[in-house]
């Protein structure tokens, strides 16, 4: 033998000899970890956590990436064949590495294709990293480790686990990972319901994620999957006539991408997703003994919340805000600007908070320029009360902030009052433009008159008070405290009956109710203020006289919480949106019921029903008849100092709901009390909600219920004082006046409410029916004239 052919041997065995080095340090982690057997039988990869309403309807996701696993036998045998066709024509033959598909790449440098299997793929999407490396040497290691683990792989699962594995984890565009995902963001589909050129044009993605996107690019995606159907005619998955007529047709997309403002209920979503976070850091994953991950450990999150009333309460925001918000455009002093004299700091505020502002800054741009920039026109899209919620139009960013922080805001929040379950939660006007939620524990407003129900339920159940119990409309003195209300201008001096004190929202007799709780100094506000803590409001109050008016700030949630124990006949429950979490798998990690306390008696509960009821019947709350509500309604009217803040709390024996309506900045407010009301701002929304609810025949309420008077009652309110209730009734906050012709320019004609589309939107989901919105044609209130205001449509019931 040539001494040549020796050297040439020694090459070879020693390069042999180098190639087992590699493979067995590749395969003992000496290049990076390799996973362990136990790793290889459970693997996992980032999957989105699913929140879904109480019908199984999903509403949305917390992802990284946003991935969701299906099993093998939920995906059609066209993605499959697809799939094996076009990237591994030999997948069923191999056993992880395919010989003729290495030699190739190896003889031709990768001209002629690479050499990956659908296995080495599936070990590259779970295991391995540097997977995109430039790098030869790391490329070449990390081709090692993706051979070893596909061999292991192979060994440890059949072909239809090794494939669907692949089809979970693979990536496609718009940051989609997963067959579900890309099925349902394309074409609406679970992946089962795929047709062949739908998963032609799926797995035609895989080559190339965005230069393949059909949304993106429709012609590149068009040839490329047509190509994907000659490898199934080639592969005999297909045949040559069907795939000419499958070539022949255009790319039929269905595109719907789900991000944080699309899906159902965006604010509640919101504040689930801070729940589900606290939750994940105080629970375990028995797996890994890590806490759990919201945003990749794929949980199941199963809530309350009804889509048809999720709906409906968005709808009735938007049909009335965007109604009043014309009132208030039309209002002078937002007409011509003079409502931001003093406020300046609040806009150069919103200016330096600005992504303009910190963009600006952040290239070197001086303060003065930055500032000379937000009085420029530029072209843009503001907030505007259409179904898109948006309009193109151009002004500067100065004027933007002004008309932006010049928008009514709502929370609206709906609830079974027994079982505490949430079936509506509405944070805003509009998600995508304003994230702040205004029903969270978080935001606090002063509550107005919805806070005396709950001091007169003191009165009855700890002082002896009832509904008949004579009270003075006179201003109190609490001694050092000061006066309450701080001006008794609007004190009649009359001695009424409790029931027509609450009824009339008469500010004097529920400071003398406060009074009668303790005499002296504040002894009567702390009695008060220990009473609102054992209704689980969990708000500081200060313990001032005050308090009796709704001078605390509550949030719409605690003001829920605390008004669930009328309906409730006496048992406090807490809002409840969450009945279960489950694992990736399916397994149940908790469950969730409902968290009761007797608060008061149900002798007391149904004296305060009775008492609402006078107001929704007699008092504040009359204007809710003008609307065609036909049921046994209890509730109360709020309106805060200067028509700041508008409440309506209201509640059947079924269902407790809530509203607040208000600005974000509390100097921009309705000029006209008679406008700027709960009656006027709040109760509507309430009312358009519950007509759209008792109309479905797929929300199980009752229209006749009735709320059940406790057996040891024996007398009832005396409604004898009704005869003298004047058809006006005055403001329940600190009275501005009616308003006048001067505070208002010529108001719109198209004033009234419109119908404005629900703000989300159900996931389409082909396995069960969309919910139906009913359309109900409510008597909209009368459109408003220049000079003329809003006012509560009362309508006296008949004498009985």
């Amino acid at each position: 033998m040539s001494k040549a052919i020796k050297i040439l041997w020694r090459i070879f065995f020693i390069g042999v000899g180098a190639v087992i080095l590699i493979v067995l340090l590749a395969n003992w982690g000496v290049f990076g970890k390799m996973p362990s057997i136990e790793e290889l039988e459970n693997p996992s990869a980032s999957l989105a956590s699913q929140v879904y309403a109480d019908d199984g309807t999903l509403m949305g996701k917390y992802y990284l990436e946003d991935r969701v696993n299906v099993k093998y036998k939920d995906i059609s045998p066209n993605i499959i064949h697809a799939l094996v066709a076009t990237e591994d024509e030999r997948f069923y033959e191999h056993s992880g590495i395919d010989m003729r598909s290495l030699g190739r790449a190896v003889t031709s440098l990768g001209r002629d294709g690479g050499a990956s299997t659908i296995t080495m793929q599936t070990a590259k999407n779970l295991f391995t990293e540097n997977w995109d490396t430039r790098n030869f040497l790391l490329r070449v290691l990390q081709k090692v480790k993706e051979c070893i683990i596909a061999v292991k792989l192979e060994r440890n699962f059949t072909k239809e686990e090794i494939v669907t594995l692949y089809l979970n984890t693979v990536a496609f565009s718009d940051n989609v990972f997963g067959i579900r995902n890309a099925a349902k963001t394309f074409f609406q589909k679970e992946p089962d319901r795929v047709s062949v050129e739908e998963a032609a044009v799926l797995i035609g993605m895989l080559k190339g994620a965005t230069i393949y996107n059909p949304k993106r690019n429709p012609k590149l995606a068009l040839d490329r999957r047509n190509t994907v159907l000659n490898q199934m005619v080639r592969n005999n998955f297909l045949a040559s006539s069907e795939a000419d007529v499958l070539k022949r047709k255009p790319i039929e997309l269905n595109y719907k991408k789900l991000d944080e403002t699309a899906g159902l209920a965006p604010y509640f979503r919101m504040v689930l997703g801070e729940e589900m976070k606290r939750w994940c850091k105080e629970h375990k994953n028995p797996t890994t003994g890590e806490s759990y991950n919201l945003y990749k450990d794929g949980l199941k999150i199963y809530t309350t919340l009804s889509p048809r009333m999720q709906l409906y309460a968005e709808e009735a925001v938007g049909k009335h805000i965007s109604y009043m918000q014309k009132i208030l455009n039309s209002q002078d002093n937002i007409k011509n600007g003079s409502v931001w004299k003093g406020y300046e700091n609040v806009v150069e505020a919103a200016m330096k908070q600005s992504d303009r502002w910190k963009n600006m800054k952040k290239d070197g741009v001086s303060e003065a320029d930055i500032k000379k920039s937000f009085h420029a026109k530029v072209p843009m899209k503001v907030f505007a009360w259409n179904n898109k919620r948006e309009k193109d139009t151009v002004m500067t960013p100065y004027d933007s902030i002004k008309y932006s922080r010049q928008m009514l805001q709502a929370g609206f929040m709906a609830m079974d009052p027994m079982s505490g379950e949430v079936k509506a939660w509405v944070g805003g006007i509009d998600f995508k433009t304003y994230k702040y939620d205004h029903v969270n524990v978080n935001t606090k407003r002063q509550v107005g008159s919805t806070i005396k129900p709950l001091l007169y339920s003191l009165a009855i159940e700890d002082a002896g008070f009832t509904p008949n119990t004579p009270v003075d409309d006179i201003q109190q003195s609490f001694g050092t405290y000061g006066m309450v209300p701080a001006t008794g201008a609007s004190c009649t001096g009359e001695t009424m009956p409790m029931a027509q004190a609450l009824a009339m929202s008469r500010n004097c007799a529920t400071a003398y109710i406060m009074k009668q709780l303790g005499p002296k100094g504040n002894d009567g506000a702390k009695r008060f203020a220990d009473f609102l803590k054992n209704c689980n409001i969990s708000s500081k109050i200060e313990p001032y006289p005050s308090i009796a008016l709704g001078s605390a700030e509550i949030s719409l949630i605690e003001m829920m919480q605390a008004y669930s124990m009328f309906p409730g006949l006496g048992f406090n429950v807490k809002p409840m949106y969450i009945t279960r979490i489950e694992d990736r798998n399916g397994n149940v990690l908790q469950t969730f019921l409902p968290q009761r306390k007797e608060v008061i008696s149900d002798v007391t509960a149904y004296s305060v029903i009775s008492m609402m009821q006078g107001v929704m019947k007699y008092g504040t709350g009359r204007r809710m008849w003008s609307y065609g509500i036909d049921a046994d309604v209890a509730g109360k009217t709020g309106t805060t100092n200067d028509n700041s803040d508008a409440w309506f709390m209201g509640y059947t024996p079924q269902l407790l709901c809530g509203v607040w309506t208000g600005c974000d900045d509390r100097f921009i407010r309705f000029n006209s009390t008679s406008v700027g009301q709960g009656s006027s701002v709040a109760l509507p929304i309430w009312a358009y909600f519950f007509d759209k609810c008792v109309s479905d025949k797929n929300i199980v309420l009752d229209n006749n219920a009735h709320f059940v008077k406790p057996e040891v009652m024996s007398n009832d309110i005396i409604y004898d004082w009704i005869n003298n209730v004047p058809v006006q009734l005055g403001a329940e906050g600190a009275d501005v006046g009616n308003g006048s012709r001067a505070d208002y320019g010529d108001i719109p004609a198209d004033a009234k409410p419109e119908e404005i589309a629900p703000e989300s939107e159900i996931i389409p989901d082909t396995n069960k029916q969309k919910p139906v919105r009913k359309e109900q044609q409510n008597p909209p209130a009368a459109p408003v004239t220049p000079g003329q205001h809003p006012t509560p449509k009362a309508v006296m019931p008949k004498k009985q």
